[in-house]
């Protein structure tokens, strides 16, 4: 019973590593971004050249990040007070993230060498096929209708309404549209999924 809980506590805190490895590799994909300003048109909703939007963007994603910095100050986008209290909650889950990723770091790695070690990769083959089911299952739900996933994702982390920006009190929306964000939901399902599909042929060949 005991080496049972150990085993399934091991496999979840690996998954929660993978999970905020794939979450902390997409928000900080700048380059998404950056491609996304020409591919979306973003410069035709803002009065801006990409170099002042670029520097826009890394202010936002610096208080994001970093714990220290504690006022956001975007150079040419004003903030609305609500504006300003959902960014305060995104910059918290960002922490969280960045906290779990931290703290299963090196029971992660340590679970993995005993896993090659003792020649027992193999048994995550069927919880990560199960894992993979779940979120391919997502994927085709987004696809399908994102618009409603959007929001069922913020009613889902959000207590408020206060990420429904005001383009006149919060403009930086006008430099994120809605289908950035889909990219960058399908670069998450991207590196989560073909994490798993890893695993699953290591599992597999090892």
């Amino acid at each position: 019973m005991k080496t049972n809980f150990k085993w399934h506590l091991n496999v979840v805190l690996l998954f929660l590593g993978i999970l905020t490895l794939v979450i902390t590799v997409t928000i900080n994909s700048r380059w998404l971004y950056s491609i996304d300003v020409g591919y979306l048109n973003i410069l035709d909703n803002v009065p801006l050249s990409k170099t002042v939007l670029m520097k826009n963007y890394d202010e936002l994603m610096r208080y994001l990040n970093f714990f220290w910095i504690s006022s956001l100050n975007m150079s040419d986008f004003p903030s609305s007070a609500s504006g300003l209290f959902h960014f305060e909650q995104v910059k918290n889950l960002f922490q969280l993230n960045y906290g779990v990723l931290l703290v299963t770091l090196i029971p992660n790695i340590l679970f993995l060498r005993k896993l090659v070690k003792e020649k027992l990769f193999w048994r995550l083959i069927r919880p990560f096929q199960v894992i993979l089911g779940g979120f391919v299952a997502l994927v085709m739900m987004m696809l399908v209708a994102f618009d409603q996933f959007f929001v069922m994702f913020h009613q889902l982390f959000f207590n408020n309404n206060d990420w429904i920006f005001n383009p006149s009190e919060d403009p930086i929306i006008l430099a994120l549209p809605e289908t950035y964000f889909l990219h960058c939901f399908l670069l998450f399902f991207v590196l989560l999924i073909g994490t798993c599909l890893l695993i699953i042929f290591l599992g597999r060949r090892l």
